[in-house]
């Protein structure tokens, strides 16, 4: 077959154009990037060899290969793994597997250069990394099974070319053309072996596989007074050390850091490190992390799970989801079972005893971790909780064994302080002594909570509400959680009764004013008989002329917004209209309704609008915004005279 130029999709080549033009503060990254893909590649060779005895290839020493020449200014990164397909090479090297390269040109355009190569690690570049350091890339490739490889080469101009390789080796081999040294802005110089026995030691030292390098030795002369004379040897760079092997005390933080960016192909900082080592019934190993920025494609569908798991040290998947439930995806790590068979489907894993009972006992340990983060570093899981607590809270919904714990380890918004979120055990400690439950509203936005009427008697005698603004609030409330025994109370739903002890003396006068404002209630009842269920008097405002209040167990207009967002029809409901019988406003309808006899037609705009006004204060959508508009201007017009 004859090369063939084919153009990158689009994505593609705005990453290549992102390589090579923009200022990355570590271009050491793509050699960390190529290491960890030709690890991932001898990973699955070998469980394929293991699981099929009639692949036709020999896995007895598997290994990567580092091969500098200074004076040709080329550097070659091979293994001898899975090696690809034409068709994998496509889809791999021509196309963006990952979706997000417009998000990342939109955040590169918002940072500083200095920190775009954080930024661009968070992305995945994985392979085009290398333009970074390369003018021209050479990949030559055989996928283990298959009788002739491809090769594949770019320039990162916006095309590549691909044609057969008939005596290709199994496996891959990466070759870059390097571009200069740039001592001025102290890139390295990557032919030279010191630099690359520099850079796999800092970076990838727990590569599982050797990581070789052919180098000259000096060897001392056989007799005494004779010259020394050289040799070419095979030097192994990497120690492959398995750190979740090994108890904490033995690795470094520096180790740990370099070991998480390997699984998770990022580049920040791990927030947490968690090590686990069971014995008894189950073994197994497991070494997970908390990543301490969250990736771009976190609440992305496709995204998939970022535990790797092993079987005796042996890889068979990087992305067990069925280890991890989905509210705590954004773990990274490695679980290594000890007596799971090395022909393990996602199949079986769904089915079999000891993945659940380790995923139980990782769950509960991550859930507990970041309780101890919560305790002992707050300013770390405040930088958790920013990320993650979005996702962390779906477990109250989805998660039903472990949702006490879950609700302890997370914060909420409060009324009693406008910056700092608040556990519930720090809201049960301010109770009233006579308060038996916790007081939450749910909203889009903190902002528009604290304006809601709602709020207003709550306010007025201290009593505080949670502020709940994250959409997966509205779900998780509804599902009869308690805490420590007190029941979570909504304060737009029900009726809501924060008469003081000795309020039974005015029980006389409210029986009074209640017959007083009878009629007016069943009137707006009726005249707003399509928007609301009842109208009553309200004991939760102190200033607002009126608000709209849910059945206890009703859904909150929020949560009827979401259903309908995600295309599930829902009915509208009807809601209880509350009225400030102190309110101005309120108290002059009723004197204009009293005086008006039988016939009140003429007040009916004004029910509208009074209902109009509890609908946006809440933060709402009127159903006809241009009806309200023209009663709004003709009683004006009116007032006005």
């Amino acid at each position: 077959m004859t090369s063939q130029v084919y153009e990158f999709q689009a994505q593609a080549r705005q990453l290549l154009d992102l390589m090579v033009h923009s200022i990355y503060s570590n271009k050491d990254s793509f050699l960390r990037e190529l290491i960890s893909n030709a690890s991932d590649a001898v990973d699955k060779l070998r469980l394929e060899g293991l699981r099929d005895k009639d692949l036709d290839v020999d896995i007895s020493d598997l290994h990567i290969r580092l091969t500098p020449d200074a004076s040709a200014r080329t550097l070659t990164v091979s293994d001898n793994g899975i090696g690809m397909s034409r068709e994998e090479v496509v889809d791999l090297i021509g196309t963006v597997a990952k979706s997000g390269t417009d998000e990342l040109r939109r955040k590169l355009a918002e940072t500083d250069a200095k920190d775009a190569g954080e930024l661009i690690g968070q992305f995945g570049i994985g392979f085009y990394s290398v333009f970074m350091v390369a003018d021209r890339v050479e990949l030559v490739t055989r996928k283990a099974g298959e009788t002739v490889g491809t090769r594949w080469e770019s320039t990162g101009d916006g095309t590549y070319t691909l044609d057969e390789a008939p005596d290709a080796p199994q496996g891959t081999s990466i070759t870059l053309t390097l571009k200069a040294v740039d001592e001025e802005n102290a890139v390295h110089d990557y032919a030279d072996q010191n630099v690359l026995r520099a850079l796999v030691k800092k970076y990838s030292d727990f590569i599982s596989w050797p990581i070789r390098m052919r180098v000259t030795k000096q060897v001392p002369a056989a007799e005494e007074g004779g010259e020394p004379t050289t040799e070419e040897v095979d030097e192994t760079l990497n120690s492959q050390k398995a750190l979740w092997a090994k108890s904490p005390g033995e690795v470094s933080e520096e180790e740990y850091a370099e070991f998480y960016r390997h699984i998770s192909h990022a580049w920040d900082e791990p927030l947490e490190t968690i090590s686990l080592h069971a014995e008894g019934t189950f073994e197994y190993q497991a070494l997970l992390f908390i990543p301490s920025q969250a990736p771009f494609d976190l609440f992305m569908r496709e995204r998939t799970s970022g535990i790797h798991l092993y079987v005796k040290r042996v890889f068979i998947m990087d992305d067990a989801a069925e280890l991890m439930p989905e509210y705590l995806r954004f773990v990274q790590g490695v679980v290594d079972a000890a007596d799971l068979s090395l022909n393990v489907s996602r199949e079986i894993l769904q089915q079999d005893r000891q993945i659940r009972a380790i995923r139980r006992r990782l769950v509960k340990k991550v859930i507990s971790s970041v309780q101890e983060l919560q305790d002992r570093r707050p300013e770390d899981y405040q930088t958790f909780w920013s990320n993650f607590g979005r996702v962390f809270k779906e477990g109250l919904i989805n998660d039903h064994d472990n949702a006490k714990a879950i609700l302890k380890a997370s914060v909420f918004g409060s009324t009693h302080s406008e910056t700092e979120p608040t556990t519930l055990v720090d809201y049960l400690s301010r109770c009233k002594p006579d308060q038996d439950v916790i007081y939450y509203m749910t909203g889009e936005s903190r902002t528009q909570i604290e304006r809601s009427p709602h709020l207003e008697a709550f306010r007025a005698k201290g009593i505080e509400v949670l502020l709940l603004s994250d959409p997966v609030d509205e779900v998780w409330v509804s599902s009869g959680l308690d805490f420590e025994g007190k029941q979570l109370v909504s304060v737009a739903k029900g009726v809501v009764d924060l008469d003081d002890a000795d309020a039974d003396a005015d029980g006389e006068e409210k029986s009074k004013r209640d017959e007083e404002f009878a009629p007016l209630l069943s009137w707006l009842a009726e005249t707003l008989a399509d928007d609301v269920s009842e109208a009553r008097l309200s004991s939760r405002l102190t200033e607002s002329a009126a608000c709209l209040v849910g059945d206890t167990f009703s859904m909150t207009p929020q949560l009827e917004k979401l259903y309908r967002a995600s295309g599930q029809p829902v009915p509208k409901s009807k809601r209880i209209l509350e009225l400030n019988p102190d309110n101005a406003l309120v108290t002059a309808l009723r004197s204009k309704f009293d005086a008006d006899g039988d016939d009140h037609t003429a007040l009916e705009p004004t029910a509208k609008l009074l209902y109009a006004t509890a609908v946006l204060a809440e933060g709402g959508d009127l159903d006809d915004p241009a009806e309200v508009a023209r009663l709004l201007a003709d009683t004006l017009t009116r007032d006005l005279g």
